[in-house]
C-alpha cells in the first residue's frame, strides 16, 4: 500500500527566515520555471497552522492579479484542509485538529489519496519536525537576507538529520533543496 508523504514545501531566505519581522513574504519569487503548479497538481491536501490557515487559507488574489495567480489560488483552495488549532471552528470547508497531531496525522496519511503539503506556519513546523511527521523537506533558498524575521527551524530541541535527494537552481537565482530524513 502507497503511503502519502507529507511534504514541507518553503521559501526560506539566505539567513533562514520564512518571514520578515511584520510577517513579510514579499521577497519571494514565484518564476514560471519553478513549475510550482506541477507540486500544486500532485497533492491534495494541506496542512495550515491556525494562523497561516488565517493568512492564506482562504486568500484570494486581487482583481489586477494575472489568470495564473487566480487560477493558482483556485487550485490550492480546492485542496482537502486541515488546520492544527486548539481554537475549534464550524468550517463546512476544512477539518480542525486540536489534539493528538501525531496519531491524527499518521491515520491521514494512511488513507487514500494524492501526498500532503505541510503548509506552516513555524510554530506547526516545529511540531511536525518534533515528531519526526516530515517526510519530505523541500525548501526554496531564495537570494535575498532579511536580518530578522522568523526563522524556519526555530526552537528545534534536538539535531536532525537529512539526505540530499536534488537540488535545482532557477533563473532567479533560488536554489531548490529536497531533502528526506535519514534515520
Amino acid at each position: 500500500m502507497h503511503m502519502r508523504k507529507v511534504i514541507l514545501n518553503l521559501a526560506v531566505t539566505l539567513d533562514g527566515f520564512i518571514e520578515g519581522p511584520n510577517g513579510e513574504v514579499d521577497w519571494c519569487i514565484l518564476d514560471d520555471d519553478m513549475k510550482f503548479e506541477d507540486f500544486v497538481s500532485n497533492i491534495d491536501t494541506i496542512f495550515y497552522g491556525r494562523v497561516s490557515y488565517d493568512t492564506w487559507g482562504k486568500y484570494n488574489p486581487q482583481d489586477y492579479s494575472n489568470e495564473a495567480d487566480k487560477a493558482l489560488w483556485r487550485e490550492v483552495h480546492a485542496k482537502k484542509k486541515y488546520v492544527f488549532s486548539h481554537e475549534q471552528r464550524n468550517d463546512n470547508t476544512t477539518i480542525f485538529v486540536s489534539n493528538d497531531i501525531a496519531a491524527n496525522v499518521k491515520k491521514i496519511k494512511q488513507e487514500p489519496g494524492n501526498d500532503i503539503w505541510l503548509y506552516g506556519g513555524a510554530g506547526l513546523i516545529n511540531t511536525f519536525i518534533e515528531n519526526n511527521l516530515i517526510d519530505i523537506y523541500m525548501i526554496s533558498v531564495h537570494p535575498v537576507a532579511l536580518g530578522t524575521g522568523k526563522p524556519l527551524f526555530e526552537n528545534l530541541r534536538e539535531r536532525q538529520k537529512l539526505e540530499l535527494i536534488r537540488s535545482h537552481q532557477f533563473r532567479s537565482g533560488v536554489v531548490q533543496l529536497v531533502y528526506k530524513p535519514s534515520n
